[in-house]
């Protein structure tokens, strides 16, 4: 019999794929600040629902400060995401996401001192080789020339900066957590982000707020929107309900159907080796996180 927390981490990578395909599509000729804003905007119904549900923990100095510290940085990695899929294909971009437990090694190592090891070694090799794998019809210019075509992929060196702030996020969120509880967290979270964000994105898309709304373009965002509050509270029950590395590995299959996606949706090329890549990736990302 399935796990419960099995089929929400799967549902929630889905409903992640899910929401960065149809916001990819509704990028299209759209300022990246509105098109994020409006995503965030329409999950956050769904999210109110919830949380009138969800009773409020003791919260502590902990708590405030985690969710303080992590909030400027979560918006700055939104625009980082969404304009790394506006710019360069899912298949190109999403995979770098499972650089995140990477970064949060040499983090660890820098300020703890503490040591990889031997599986976690093999992983960070399995993300350098699916990284590469990524871009492999490029290796004709050399044999470094996968690296420099990663490079110089402008989505793809946004996303590595998402997976890199997300290695911070990331253990803020788990101090949240830790000082409250994971629903609570997961939906006062995402709806005090939408709150925030509202000012930069209507002052950075102030030139394109008219057209945006008047032609109703932000209706093209609802159902992104609606995909991401599914996200966001079936990542929060799995979170409560099993360890983070588990539920992470199993979310983390998001990147495999991103990239189908990529396929399906837009028709991107050489998916074979992408797929594969990002398939590399996965594993990699897998052995990191549960070499602990």
């Amino acid at each position: 019999m399935l796990h419960s927390w099995v089929f929400l981490s799967l549902l929630s990578a889905f409903a992640l794929a899910t929401s960065d395909a149809l916001t990819k599509k509704a990028l299209n000729g759209n300022n990246e600040y509105l098109v994020a804003w409006f995503r965030l905007f329409f999950s956050v119904p769904f999210l109110v629902i919830l949380r009138l549900f969800i009773p409020v923990p003791r919260l502590d100095t902990e708590f405030y400060l985690a969710f303080g510290c992590a909030l400027p940085l979560e918006i700055i990695a939104m625009v980082l995401y969404v304009k790394s899929l506006k710019l360069s294909p899912l298949s190109l971009t999403l995979p770098f996401l499972s650089l995140t437990p990477l970064f949060l090694i040499l983090v660890s190592y820098v300020i703890l001192g503490e040591k990889v090891s031997f599986k976690g070694g093999a992983g960070i090799f399995l993300l350098l080789a699916g990284s590469y794998i990524l871009n492999l019809r490029e290796i004709r210019g050399g044999i470094l020339k996968p690296f420099r075509s990663m490079i110089r992929e402008k989505g793809s060196v946004l996303m590595i900066g998402v997976a890199i702030i997300y290695s911070i996020t990331s253990s803020l969120g788990k101090m949240a957590i830790q000082h409250s509880s994971p629903l609570f967290f997961g939906t006062t979270y995402f709806i005090v982000l939408t709150i925030v964000f509202a000012p930069i994105a209507l002052i950075m898309g102030r030139r394109d707020i008219r057209k945006f709304i008047g032609d109703k373009k932000y209706k093209n965002l609802f159902t992104p929107g609606f995909f991401y509050s599914i996200m966001i509270a079936s990542h929060m029950l799995a979170l409560s309900l099993t360890k983070v590395a588990y539920m992470m590995s199993l979310k983390r299959t998001s990147v495999i159907i991103g990239v189908i996606y990529g396929y399906v949706l837009f028709k991107e090329k050489n998916i074979r080796e992408r797929l594969a890549g990002a398939i590399i990736m996965f594993i990699g990302f897998v052995m990191i996180v549960t070499a602990s």
